[in-house]
């Protein structure tokens, strides 16, 4: 099995939910009707030790997942769950299509300009669908926010570690 460093975030777990154990989750995941169905196994620190728990039944409230977990039988267990991140072993991925990424795999990432700049390395992924950034330490300097988005992106390989980018004028003295 994967080091708990290799797993997954797929959420939070925010808050208990009535006094049978039950607990409110705050999903990182595009797939969280997928990923805490009834019978999924999620990974949660106890303690300090990474603890499989089974998602026993599930129904969503506002779009957050409310979760039945084996072993959280009480409001006491699930206060002790409060603030943990919930992380799933790598392998588990959903493939995503061609084009997308995971955050965790643009992290890390060496952002690089098409002719040879080099501007630093993605440290986060931030903002909504379809108006997502980078965020890239730059050496030094203040954070400098990119838009992930294909003209500007122009090629992404996460395998290498590399994000070649095509910015407009005065997109990276925006940040300066």
């Amino acid at each position: 099995m994967a080091a708990w460093d290799d797993f997954v975030l797929v959420g939070h777990i925010a808050r208990p939910h009535g006094h049978r154990g039950q607990v409110i989750v705050t999903p990182r995941t595009d797939f969280a009707a997928e990923r805490f169905a009834p019978g999924a196994t999620i990974w949660v620190l106890r303690k300090g030790v990474p603890t499989a728990l089974v998602v026993q039944d599930a129904r969503f409230h506002k779009e957050r997942p409310v979760l039945t977990l084996e072993g959280v039988a009480s409001m006491n267990d699930a206060l002790e769950l409060h603030g943990v991140e919930i992380r799933v072993p790598p392998e588990t991925q959903v493939a995503l299509p061609d084009g997308r990424y995971y955050h965790h795999d643009l992290i890390g990432c060496e952002v690089v300009t098409v002719d040879g700049r080099e501007i630093g390395a993605v440290k986060a992924v931030e903002g909504a669908v379809g108006a997502q950034h980078l965020v890239v330490a730059a050496d030094g300097k203040k954070d400098v926010l990119v838009p992930l988005a294909w003209s500007i992106c122009v090629e992404i390989d996460p395998v290498g570690k590399r994000i070649a980018i095509d910015p407009p004028d005065g997109l990276l003295e925006l940040n300066a």
